[in-house]
């Protein structure tokens, strides 16, 4: 049975990604040796988009037609020709901080201050100066144990091996039909007699029972495969990076085949998938000043992202929709250095790697 993208019951997940738990970090000290400068760069914002996607091929049993008839399967419920489609199942939009070239400082520090240093990822984004790293977001497990019982594994059976003589001694496609669909009602009516305990040798314990009806339930589906086919599902991913640099409207995100699955935005096998990302102007962009710019050097330079709202749709349906932060929708600011120059006990500031915005400032 085909179903178009539009009428898919899809599970569409939008998050974006803060957590630095597994990031390494490296801890750097101000000292003679530097000039008491530390170098870090500041992160721009990319967004990952995933898609997983599914394939299914449904092969027709060679009884197909005779489906009705002998077991009264409406044909909607039976594969008559074979088939393969493809189902959009998830898309994910994850946003992540890289470093940006252009967002290259020098944090100096005054020889005479405690012992200044800071922490910075692999990639040489802030983390902390003057206080140790803390990871941000670090996910608490939520699993729980469960006491689950033993169920002994019933054999896979090979498909020829339920064939029986007046099976293969049929001499037509129609009498074989009916044949298999005897050996269907035979199972059944054997399961039930089990189930009711009209039978000369009723299984010892419910596990030897479990058993025998596991290799019945596997046996009726054999035979029941040649009248309504048989399905086999594979699952696929595809990904790619979007740095967003400007709002966007009703953009092709990608297309989407049912016959291929996921396809190029030039590809028109493939109903388009939209987007749109939405600057929602929460960070007020000063006019730059000049002078506030030549103290940089002697300035902790910092973000303040912007956040951004992202819609995913199709031409009649809205997958979903999210809010996230976008450094290249806000600003950078100066925290002077003067404020790191207190003997008594130097302040302590805790930054988010992925925005390189403050996070918490301690004295």
């Amino acid at each position: 049975m085909k179903r178009t993208v539009s009428a898919l019951s899809l599970f569409i997940t939008l998050f974006c990604s803060y957590s630095f738990a597994q990031t390494k970090v490296i801890k750097i000290n101000a000292t003679k040796a530097n000039d008491y400068g530390i170098q870090y760069v500041l992160p721009k914002t990319v967004l990952t988009i995933t898609v997983e996607y599914s394939q299914t091929q449904k092969t027709a049993g060679p009884y197909a037609k005779y489906a009705s008839r002998y077991l009264g399967i409406p044909d909607s419920d039976v594969t008559m020709k074979n088939q393969m489609d493809y189902t959009l199942e998830k898309i994910s939009v994850t946003e992540k901080g890289i470093p940006n070239k252009d967002q290259s400082y020098l944090v100096l520090f005054k020889p005479k201050t405690t012992a200044p240093f800071v922490y910075l990822t692999e990639e040489g984004l802030l983390c902390t100066i003057n206080a140790e790293y803390q990871p941000e977001g670090t996910p608490v497990s939520t699993e729980k144990t469960h006491a689950t019982a033993t169920v002994p594994d019933v054999p896979k059976l090979n498909p020829q091996s339920i064939y029986t003589e007046e099976y293969l001694r049929a001499g037509s496609v129609s009498k074989m039909a009916e044949v298999a669909a005897k050996n269907i009602y035979r199972i059944r009516e054997s399961r039930q007699d089990l189930l009711t305990g009209e039978v000369d040798n009723v299984p010892k314990d419910g596990e030897a029972m479990k058993i025998i009806l596991g290799n019945l339930d596997a046996q009726e589906k054999l035979w029941a495969e040649l009248f309504i086919g048989t399905s086999e599902t594979r699952h696929f991913s595809k990904e790619w990076v979007v740095e967003p640099v400007a709002e966007t409207t009703k953009e092709i995100l990608f297309r989407f085949s049912k016959y291929v699955g996921v396809v190029d935005v030039n590809d028109l096998s493939g109903i388009p998938v939209y987007w749109n990302i939405k600057d929602l102007k929460t960070v007020d962009i000063p006019i730059p000043d000049p002078k506030k710019k030549a103290k940089e050097p002697q300035s902790i330079v910092y973000n303040i992202p912007g956040k951004a709202e992202i819609e995913i749709y199709t031409a009649n349906q809205k997958m979903g929709a999210t809010t996230v932060n976008v450094t290249q929708f806000g600003t950078s600011e100066i925290l002077a250095t003067e404020l790191l120059e207190d003997k008594k006990g130097p302040l302590q500031i805790y930054f988010y790697p992925n925005t390189g915005a403050i996070r918490q400032i301690i004295q």
